[in-house]
C-alpha cells in the first residue's frame, strides 16, 4: 500500500465482541490491522465492512487458522509495519518488541493497555488497547495510525 498519506485503524483483543463505536472510529481509514485475540470470524466480517483487514492470531485464537498468521509485515506508505499479538515474547514490552522486530512501526496487543512509544531512532511501538470486553479495569480503545511519507503519528480513540 503506497500513497502520500495512509490511515490505518489499529485494533486488538476484541475477544469476539464488535463494538458499534468502532465503525465511527474507523470511518475513512484505508486499512484495518487487528493485533490478535480476534475471537471469531464475525469480528473480521464486521471490520471488513469498514475497510480491508489484515489480522494475526492471538493466544485465544486458533493458531492453525490460515487466515490468522502469527505475524505480518506490511508496507504502509514509505514505512514498514510489523504486527503480532506480542505473547510470542512472553510479557511484551516496547523495548523487547523493538529488539525482536526491525520494522519502522511495531503493533501488538495482549496486554489490553493502550500505549505508544517512540524509540530514539524514531521507530514506533503501538498497542491500541483492547476493543473487546472490559478487563483489568482498562477502558476499551482503538487507535488511528496516520503515515505521511516517513512520518507516523498515532491517535487513541476511547470506545
Amino acid at each position: 500500500m503506497t500513497s502520500s498519506r495512509v490511515v490505518v485503524g489499529l485494533i486488538s483483543d476484541t475477544h469476539g465482541q464488535f463494538r458499534p463505536q468502532v465503525t465511527a472510529a474507523f470511518a475513512g481509514v484505508d486499512l484495518i490491522v487487528h493485533a490478535g485475540d480476534v475471537g471469531g470470524p464475525a469480528v473480521l466480517a464486521a471490520l471488513r465492512a469498514i475497510a480491508p483487514v489484515n489480522a494475526v492470531s492471538g493466544n485465544v485464537d486458533d493458531r492453525h487458522d490460515p487466515n490468522l498468521p502469527r505475524a505480518l509485515s506490511l508496507p504502509i506508505g514509505a514505512l514498514t509495519l510489523h504486527v503480532s499479538h506480542g505473547d510470542e515474547i512472553g510479557s511484551p514490552k516496547p523495548e523487547l518488541l523493538l529488539a525482536h522486530y526491525a520494522a519502522d512501526i511495531v503493533v501488538y496487543g495482549h496486554t489490553h493497555r493502550a500505549l505508544m512509544v517512540r524509540s530514539d531512532d524514531g521507530r514506533l511501538v503501538v498497542n491500541p488497547g483492547a476493543a473487546g470486553p472490559r478487563r483489568f479495569n482498562l477502558a476499551p480503545s482503538v487507535a488511528i495510525l496516520t503515515v505521511e511519507g516517513r512520518e507516523a503519528r498515532v491517535e487513541f480513540v476511547p470506545l
